[in-house]
Formats: structure tokens, sequence, C-alpha cells
């Protein structure tokens, strides 16, 4: 049996890594939204934070990198 060439080989990993990002980031966006459910139900971003046992800063920056974005697909600006 013949060996893929190689350039069929990038092409298909390419595929796959862009399949993956996408997958990646569809994630993030869920986990922002429980993010802020929580912030919601427990108060503060440090609550959170604390209930789930990472730093405020992590959870922060989860949360403000979805509202970017979302910001952004609803047409608003981004420094990114």
């Amino acid at each position: 049996m013949e060996p893929t060439p190689w350039r069929d080989r990038i092409r298909e990993t390419d595929e796959l890594l862009e399949r993956l990002n996408r997958l990646a980031s569809k994630i993030a966006d869920r986990r922002a939204k429980a993010l802020l459910d929580g912030v919601a139900e427990l108060g503060t971003v440090a609550d959170v934070a604390r209930d789930r046992g990472v730093s405020w800063n992590a959870v922060d920056k989860a949360i403000k990198k979805y509202e970017r974005k979302k910001s952004a697909d609803a047409g608003g600006t981004t420094t990114e």
C-alpha cells in the first residue's frame, strides 16, 4: 500500500486543526456562559473562582474574552 503523499497529509491535518479550533472556541463559549451563570448565582467573579478552585483572574479573563467575542459578532468593535 502506498503511503499518503505529504501534501495530502498536510491538507488533512490543516482541516483537522481548523475543526478542532472551531470546537475549542465553542467549548470556551459554553464555559464562559456557565461562569457567567455562576457569577449571577454567587455574586462575584471571586466567589466563582473560589468555588471552582481557580484564580479570579482566570475566570475574569474567560468571561471578558467571551464578551469581547460576542460584542464583535454583534457588530461591535474590538481592540484585537
